[in-house]
């Protein structure tokens, strides 16, 4: 009798189970920025691990900035995208909480949910090979690219960089750009001196090969760096050492903030699980595939510095993995607190 009881509780458990894995959904589906920036690639190696060890296939959906898919993420239209910190947190609190430079064109977003911490990030200016202008405090008065209305983050980049030195808007001649590529193209053509891209970025590579083009230095004395936190919360310096990548022709200071995976709160716990433990029982296969990768990593997955609140079944996955903090805790309380 025992034995035929617990022979249907087998059953009936296998049924359950093929049930919730007959749930998962075939596919989902990674918002990015478009082919030539950096953002294109990560999405691209992301998908393709999460697609080899998930039960389902994850694709990438490239659009012009992520101030477009935002508002498909948070509606649920797509089920993850790949957005900065800088953005995110402007995006989650939205522009009746938060402005940088009197400025948040972002759209507020509030049930999208911070799935992964990823690597760090760099850019900085970008100028011709043989500009002469060497370093920020040298843009003064130049062509620079701005507005950014459908790459925003750029704007931002931008606007830090400026008072990284001091500056604002008004000591430059502003060339109004949509997006960052766009951007790039306007010096190669000589239509601007000065735009933004990522260190690494395919298009910046691109135009090295064909113009010859150089990322200039931030200022990173403490004041500066200062300035740079004070004008927008969520960046940091750094220095990426001459020839590291295409067009650092010497040691350049850059700005730096953190690449987010994100996610929407309705998105089911079991398919935020299943997306974490592929791509943490796999993260050394993500290095290969696109250098931003080499930062990619366990350690970096939750952090208390954070400008959106976690998703709870990401929160519960770092927990089970023993890198969740007590600090961590209380600033997920304070996030979900202006987004419940």
């Amino acid at each position: 009798m025992h034995g035929k009881r617990n022979g249907l509780i087998v059953i009936a458990l296998l049924f359950l189970f093929n049930a919730a894995q007959a749930q998962q959904p075939k596919s989902v589906t990674i918002g990015t920025n478009p082919a030539g920036t950096v953002f294109y690639p990560v999405a691209g190696g992301l998908a393709s691990v999460i697609s080899g060890a998930a039960p389902f296939q994850a694709s990438i959906q490239p659009y012009t900035g992520s101030s477009t898919f935002l508002p498909l993420l948070d509606n649920g239209e797509i089920d993850f995208g790949i957005v900065n910190a800088i953005e995110s947190g402007l995006s989650y609190q939205g522009p009746g909480r938060l402005k940088i430079g009197g400025k948040n064109p972002l759209p507020h977003v509030p049930n999208t949910r911070l799935i992964m911490r990823g690597s760090p990030l760099s850019v900085s200016m970008v100028v011709k090979r043989d500009s002469p202008i060497k370093t920020v405090q040298d843009v003064k008065g130049k062509r620079m690219t701005g507005e950014y209305p459908a790459n925003i983050a750029i704007w931002f980049h931008l606007y830090a960089g400026l008072a990284n030195a001091g500056y604002t808007w008004d000591d430059v001649k502003v060339v109004p750009v949509p997006a960052v590529n766009d951007g790039v193209d306007a010096i190669v053509q000589g239509r601007a001196d000065v735009t933004n891209h990522a260190i690494g970025a395919a298009k910046v590579r691109e135009a090295d090969a064909s113009t010859g083009v150089r990322y200039i230095s931030l200022d990173c004395s403490p004041q500066g760096e200062e300035r740079v936190k004070k004008a927008v919360p969520g960046y940091y310096l750094t220095t990426i050492k001459a020839g590291s990548s295409a067009a650092v022709v010497a040691d350049t200071c850059v700005l730096t903030y953190d690449i987010y995976l994100v996610g929407h709160k309705a998105l089911r716990g079991d398919v935020v699980q299943a997306t974490l433990k592929a791509i943490w029982d796999n993260i050394e296969k993500l290095p290969p595939l696109n250098p931003q990768f080499k930062e990619w990593t366990r350690e970096r997955a939750a952090a208390a510095d954070v400008t959106m609140a976690y998703h709870p079944a990401a929160a519960q996955f770092f927990k089970d993995k023993g890198i969740w903090s007590a600090k961590m805790d209380e600033s997920q309380k304070k996030l979900l607190a202006l987004n419940p």
